[in-house]
């Protein structure tokens, strides 16, 4: 009788202090997307991260490390570092969003995700799906697509006469330049036409290849691995640009990028502004007191056409993920409300003028301007370079940015760069393809 008792007290001790078996952890999965940790962004990011663990009972955790840390590195910086988490396995998070040109360098530590999405997939635009696809694996889901587009204040093209924002480089030098003259007549000194980012980042590869393509000047490497830069079309597209500055756009913007023209922007002193934009931008802008005065279009063209250049950012899962089906369950929540926020937004009351939108925006437009031709999408060479992209867009950005500072003429930095490629891939030279 004592040994049962004793037992019975040993049974009850262990229940109160925690002997029982303890109910099982909630399921998770770790997030790093640099999209979500923008100011504008985080109760957007807050909300849906509470709809999915409602709907999941997954919870999704903090990265490894804060996403506001990742997100204030540069570009090059974030590449380092998530090729350095991913090869280290235990560190990596589950699911991150990956640059547009990325999906070649960390293909390698990614799951191929084309089994999981194939509807998905069928629905979304045939160049976005290639731009994540190596080798036929699906490496990453677009999610936040990003395209080139110019920004214009509605007000002033009213105020000088202007019933539609230009389509070609030559009428937006000619707008450029009568705005500008109309507006310093009125006193105000730092008013420019147009603004852009010059500085020597990636931004400027994005900028020149718009000039440079639809100037009829190729796209820097041919998908066939051909190097056409060095030729008359592409030359013509920086000297134009050069022209630009002190001119139309201020000679500081060989160092702007996207917060210094945003700054020029917000301020009234510009009439036109390169700049990003997607689905969800177009009808939630960011609140500026130029809000009600923009207006949003592709950017002008040449004989190549008018091209918006390609970037933004797609969902993929670690290939170390201790939680693969918590992943995936993620990236098909993400992508059913990004479509979702697509068809709303089709229906909603416009924030913003819209005119001949780039055609991968125009359904997130709630009223784009009808009957006019809207430009194509453009890539930058980095799934035809693969790991050699970082080397052959630092030496695309010093050469074009040594023509703007004019410490050298742009046939001369076309040679150069030229022989740089050809040294950098082992491609040979030849003309741009049409």
């Amino acid at each position: 009788m004592p040994d049962k008792l004793a037992i019975v007290i040993v049974l009850l001790l262990c229940f109160v202090s925690g002997c029982r078996k303890s109910a099982p952890a909630p399921a998770t999965v770790t997030f790093l997307d640099q999209e979500w940790s923008q100011p504008d962004e985080l109760s957007r990011a807050a909300g849906e991260s509470r709809e999915f663990t409602r709907e999941t009972g997954i919870v999704i955790q903090p990265p490894p490390l804060p996403e506001t840390l990742f997100s204030a590195l540069p570009p090059q910086a974030q590449l380092d570092l998530l090729r350095r988490l991913l090869k280290e396995g235990a560190l990596s998070p589950d699911v991150l969003g990956i640059d547009v040109i990325w999906p070649r360098i960390l293909a390698d530590h990614l799951v191929d995700l084309r089994p999981d999405f194939a509807s998905e997939l069928s629905s979304l635009d045939a160049q976005l799906v290639a731009s994540y696809t190596v080798n036929g694996k699906v490496v990453a889901l677009p999610y936040d697509t990003h395209v080139g587009v110019l920004a214009y204040r509605t007000d002033l093209l009213r105020q000088y006469g202007y019933s539609h924002p230009p389509k070609t480089w030559d009428e937006l030098e000619r707008m450029a330049a009568r705005i500008q003259a109309g507006e310093r007549a009125k006193g105000r000194k730092d008013f420019w036409g147009y603004i852009w980012q010059g500085a020597a980042t990636e931004s400027l590869t994005c900028n020149a290849l718009e000039w440079q393509v639809s100037a009829g000047g190729g796209r820097i490497i041919e998908d066939d691995g051909t190097i056409s830069v060095n030729n008359p079309a592409a030359i013509q597209s920086w000297q134009r640009a050069a022209r630009w500055i002190g001119r139309i756009s201020p000679p500081g913007v060989v160092a702007y990028q996207e917060v210094d023209s945003l700054g020029v922007w917000d301020s009234g002193n510009a009439a036109f502004m390169r700049s990003w934009q997607w689905g969800y931008r177009l009808t939630h802008p960011r609140e500026s007191p130029m809000r009600d005065r923009t207006g949003y279009t592709s950017m002008p063209g040449g004989r190549g056409g008018q091209v918006g250049a390609l970037g933004g950012i797609g969902l993929a899962v670690s290939q170390s993920s201790a939680h693969p089906r918590e992943a995936v369950a993620l990236i098909h929540f993400l992508i059913a409300r990004d479509l979702q926020a697509k068809a709303n937004a089709v229906h909603s009351e416009p924030a913003a003028e819209f005119y001949g939108l780039p055609q991968t925006l125009q359904a997130y437009a709630p009223s784009p301007q009808s009957g006019e031709q809207s430009s194509r999408l453009v890539s930058r060479p980095s799934s035809v370079t693969g790991h050699a992209y970082e080397d052959v867009t630092a030496a695309y950005i010093q050469a074009v940015h040594s023509v703007l500072t004019g410490q050298r003429g742009a046939q001369e930095a076309a040679a150069e760069l030229e022989k740089q490629l050809i040294q950098i891939t082992g491609f040979h030279a030849g003309p741009p393809k049409t």
